[in-house]
Formats: C-alpha cells, sequence, structure tokens
C-alpha cells in the first residue's frame, strides 16, 4: 500500500537491487507450443517438459547446468537478474486477475529490461496502488521461450515515488539508456501498436516533441 496513491496518478518504482541469494535456479527442457510452428511441434511431441537445475555462480556471475549433456557441458551463461512481476491492482469492476496475467496494470510480464537500475512506471487504479513484485529470474532472453527462464529467488530493493495527475495508458520503463513502452495485448500485432502509439505519447507528452519530429526521431 502507497500512502497516498489514488486512481489517475503514477506509481514510479525505482529497482535498486536485484540480487541473487540462492545457488540454483530452475528452468525446462521444451518450447512451449505458442513459441513453434505446427510441424516443429508435431517432431518433438515425445520430448516433454522436465526441470533442468542450473547453478548459480554469485562471485563469477554465471550458471551452468547442474547435469549437463554431453554437448552442452561446457556452456556457461551471464546471470542478469531480472523481476518477471511487477504490477499493481487493476481497476474498479475489474474481473480478478490471476497472477500468471498482465495487462495495463502490468502484472507477469516476463520483460527482460526490469532489472537492477531501471524504473517502471504503473497507473494507479486502486487508492494505495497495491504494488507487488515479484518471479525473480537470474537470466532471461528476450521472450519465455519454454515457460521460465532461470526461475529463482532475490534480494530486491526498490524505492517509490508518486507522479500526481499523471495519467498512464500502460507501463513504461526507463534505464540510463533507453526509453521503452510496454504493449500487452491478445496479439502481437496490437501489442506493437500499443507499444509504439504509447511511446510516441510519452515523448510528445514529457518531451515535448510534435507528431512530425516523434515520427522523425522513430523512423
Amino acid at each position: 500500500y502507497v500512502e497516498g496513491a489514488m486512481p489517475g496518478d503514477a506509481l514510479v518504482v525505482h529497482i535498486r537491487k536485484l540480487r541473487l541469494n540462492r545457488g540454483t535456479a530452475i528452468s525446462d527442457d521444451g518450447l512451449v507450443d505458442r513459441a513453434v510452428s505446427d510441424d516443429y511441434a508435431a517432431d518433438h511431441k515425445d520430448d516433454g517438459f522436465k526441470d533442468v537445475v542450473w547453478k548459480l555462480d554469485a562471485e563469477r556471475g554465471i550458471a551452468t547446468l547442474a547435469s549437463p549433456t554431453p554437448r552442452l557441458k561446457e556452456l556457461s551463461v551471464p546471470v542478469r537478474p531480472m523481476l518477471g512481476c511487477i504490477a499493481v491492482a487493476p481497476g474498479f469492476g475489474s474481473a480478478p486477475v490471476r497472477t500468471g496475467d498482465s495487462g495495463r496494470f502490468g502484472g507477469n510480464m516476463d520483460f527482460s529490461g526490469i532489472r537492477e537500475g531501471a524504473t517502471v512506471y504503473l497507473p494507479v487504479a486502486q487508492p494505495g496502488a497495491l504494488l507487488y513484485v515479484g518471479d525473480g529470474h537470474a537470466l532471461q532472453g528476450d521472450g519465455e521461450l519454454n515457460g521460465n527462464a532461470l526461475e529463482t529467488s532475490l534480494d530486491v530493493e526498490i524505492t517509490v515515488e508518486l507522479l500526481r495527475d499523471k495519467k498512464l495508458q500502460g507501463p513504461r520503463v526507463e534505464n540510463a539508456e533507453s526509453l521503452m513502452s510496454i504493449g500487452l495485448a491478445g496479439s502481437l500485432d496490437d501489442a506493437f501498436a500499443e507499444a509504439t502509439s504509447d511511446l510516441a505519447s510519452w515523448l510528445q507528452e514529457d518531451y515535448r516533441l510534435t507528431g512530425s519530429e516523434t515520427a522523425i526521431l522513430l523512423g
């Protein structure tokens, strides 16, 4: 509960620290159906989904397979801790939201850019905002292709600010290098349109660019 937060405000969440606090993580050994073609899914229908255990070395900043196959015995990947879930409560009259869902309120977005040093903006829809964070990952690529990234627990340190009367259409993320608008919709086309439109609006509202100037910059 964020004291003073009211619908129509925006919550600003600064992610100060995300640190590994255990020596293992879990992922899977299959690709989710919606990420592959029908032919690929048919060819690999017997692969199944089994847990894959990773060993985390916080000092060296790498993850390795606990029981590697012969062809992956030399595999190591750099850890980049991130939060898969960050959200506020949805608005009045909304249907109950499952923890696996996402939407205007944020949620289970699984965006790898939400890591230490990032700032997340969320539209407040309930008194107190009711901020939630969770779903720690030691590492994730640009998508969660097997339904899990390197799932683990994290020590999390955040600070929160409030922007009064700042209406947002959905989540935004900012770091030292980029402004990022997140589109969440039932299709990639709709999500792309949401994200592009919101990023253009962000540049026009906060940086005073015209529509033409925004198009020149984004293009």
